[in-house]
């Protein structure tokens, strides 16, 4: 297993392979390397003659470790120290949660990152700050009281009916899944603060790598809404609205559209 140790002593597992500029792909809420077996991998796979891919399990869940108390910036740090252990400078692919924190790594990092690539952030601007700060602080005590599956269960009641939730939970893959849910509040955590006033973080506003901002028209309904709200604070930013795609998008449709704005095709 390839790792890097971050600043706080969390050992952070990744994998790597292509060939070019470095690219590192940020998994949202529920994602790592040994349940993602299309997403990200397959995407990666497209990617990969044009760019070094490096996909890696964010703390506390696969082959990384964790260290509380949580921050965002702990996750950024995990982010640097994954960049500077392969050249000092990379773009960055985030995912839904994960597309946040990649905008968060781009307004620490500064010049280490060259570019942005965002797949439906999960903002719902017509959600209150104080709705984020509820969700947030929720999870947490669950958290704090170690109910892994629980906060698996609350966070998938709003993204699955609740027949298919129930048939999920008696799947082999399910503790899989379950193992992770800590985990969720550090998502929930990302959102809320970014979404701590009802316009973007100034913070954002500092990003000089360019931003291409990204949902899908098969989407949940307010994805189009959270693209254009996260995009809005991001400097000089490009959106784009993939046609036929949901929250799970399909690799062979997203690839292109990386590899152009990243300048590789």
């Amino acid at each position: 297993m390839a790792s890097v140790i971050s600043k706080d002593g969390t050992r952070i597992g990744y994998d790597m392979f292509g060939e070019g500029p470095l690219l590192v792909c940020i998994a949202g809420a529920t994602q790592y390397r040994a349940i993602d077996q299309d997403g990200t991998p397959g995407l990666a796979r497209l990617l990969a003659p044009h760019f070094t891919i490096l996909i890696y399990d964010r703390r506390g869940r696969g082959e990384s470790t964790d260290t509380m108390p949580y921050a965002v910036a702990r996750e950024v740090e995990d982010i640097a120290a994954l960049i500077d252990a392969h050249g000092g400078r990379a773009s960055l692919f985030g995912m839904s949660s994960g597309a946040v924190l990649a905008v968060e790594a781009a307004a620490a990092l500064g010049g280490m990152i060259e570019g942005l690539v965002l797949y439906e952030p999960p903002v719902d601007p017509t959600r209150s700050a104080e709705d984020y700060r509820d969700d947030h602080a929720a999870m947490a005590e669950l958290a704090r009281d170690g109910q892994s599956e629980d906060m698996m269960i609350r966070f998938l009641e709003d993204v699955m009916p609740a027949e298919a939730l129930e048939g999920f939970r008696q799947s082999p893959a399910w503790p899989a899944f379950a193992a992770v849910g800590l985990t969720i509040e550090h998502d929930y955590r990302v959102l809320a603060e970014a979404r701590e006033r009802d316009t973007p973080p100034a913070r954002w506003s500092a990003i000089t790598a360019p931003a291409l901002v990204v949902d899908g028209d098969q989407s949940f309904d307010f994805m189009k809404a959270g693209a254009d709200w996260v995009a809005g604070g991001l400097p000089g930013a490009q959106r784009r609205t993939l046609a036929g795609q949901d929250h799970g998008y399909d690799p062979a449709v997203l690839a292109p559209v990386v590899l152009a704005f990243l300048g590789r095709q």
